[in-house]
């Protein structure tokens, strides 16, 4: 199967990018729907994933601060680097833009993924939206995966 990713502002990938994370976030996780919509999705920077069959499969945002936020992978398409893609796509937009490093809130059992990407743990775990999180920041420098 071959991904198409599209980066864009949240006006052009504002329905695909609000299904997945609705799928994922509100239906699969149990997060309150109140709580995944915000006021900053229209000044981030968005990935969508798209597969063969023009299904959006996984987004996630960049945010004018340097946080990078709501990844989200389909449960159907999980394991295959599409994650990793979003991820690259969005340090990418942050260093063209000139930040010098990126941080996020990783689900604690995500951890090992961002760590392949050179993110490492900052701070103590903590709740977020019902579920365990810990801080993790990647500075630039050396290329990453």
């Amino acid at each position: 199967m071959n991904y198409r990713l599209t980066i864009g502002a949240w006006e052009r990938q504002k329905a695909d990018a609000r299904a997945v994370r609705y799928d994922v976030f509100v239906l699969e996780q149990n997060v309150p729907v109140e709580l995944e919509w915000d006021d900053m999705d229209v000044a981030c920077v968005h990935a969508v994933v798209y597969d063969d069959a023009g299904q959006a499969v996984a987004t996630g945002r960049l945010l004018p601060d340097g946080h990078i936020g709501r990844m989200a992978v389909r449960k159907n398409v999980r394991g295959q680097g599409i994650g990793g893609l979003v991820l690259t796509a969005l340090m990418d937009e942050a260093q063209k833009r000139g930040d010098r490093c990126v941080q996020l809130n990783a689900q604690t059992h995500a951890e090992a993924f961002y760590r392949r990407f050179g993110f490492a743990r900052v701070g103590e775990e903590f709740m977020e939206a019902g579920i365990a999180h810990i801080g993790m920041r990647r500075d630039f420098g050396p290329l990453y995966p």
